[in-house]
């Protein structure tokens, strides 16, 4: 789901990057030392799990597991995801650095919104199942809608490709759902810590 740089137009690359700004102020101010570590393995999964993509367009299809990262997260999703992102746009030319803000912005809002709706059935072993599916595949697609929105407000000529990268990433959102789903019933057994579920 990385945007190229060239596509997009200053005011979206501009909103993109004071949204990026204060999200990863506020994301590190509620990091706490003991949730460093945890910030930091997610962060890593970010980044490889997003680097098998697949080009489309002016962007990719690839995983993104951005609503496990805002299960377990919350704000702190904003500078694990930018992170992961800045390290691709300079080690392996994804995106790119002027669209890091825009790019962040579509991966770490919805991984935000999963955090503030699916995070108190996440808490109760019987919804937790379906919440953790349905964080997964959320995120993908509010990520889907974001970056087919910041295409189409840059230059109308982009809509139909906006319409593309939505129907591409449906698969995407089904198969994220069951990661996110094993990832976290795995992790409640294994690690409740990691979730909070105290």
């Amino acid at each position: 789901m990385h945007i190229s740089e060239g596509i997009l137009s200053a005011p979206v690359l501009i909103s993109g990057g004071i949204i990026t700004g204060a999200g990863t102020i506020i994301g590190l101010k509620k990091i706490n030392y003991a949730e460093i570590m945890p910030t930091a393995l997610l962060s890593s999964a970010f980044f490889v799990a997003s680097l098998i993509h697949v080009p489309l367009g002016p962007g990719s299809v690839h995983l993104v597991l951005n609503g496990l990262l805002g299960i377990i997260l919350g704000w702190a999703a904003f500078p694990a995801i930018l992170i992961g992102l800045f390290l691709q746009a300079v080690f392996f030319q994804f995106g790119g650095l002027i669209v890091l803000g825009v790019n962040t912005v579509t991966m770490a809002v919805p991984a935000l919104c999963c955090f503030y709706l699916t995070r108190p059935w996440i808490i109760h072993a019987k919804t937790r199942p379906l919440a953790a599916f349905t964080a997964g595949g959320m995120a993908v697609f509010l990520s889907a809608l974001l970056m087919a929105s910041a295409l189409a407000v840059s230059d109308s000529g982009f809509i139909s490709t906006a319409k593309i990268v939505l129907a591409a990433n449906i698969p995407i959102m089904i198969i994220e759902g069951f990661i996110t789903m094993f990832i976290v019933s795995f992790l409640a057994k294994v690690q409740p810590d990691i979730l909070n579920l105290k």
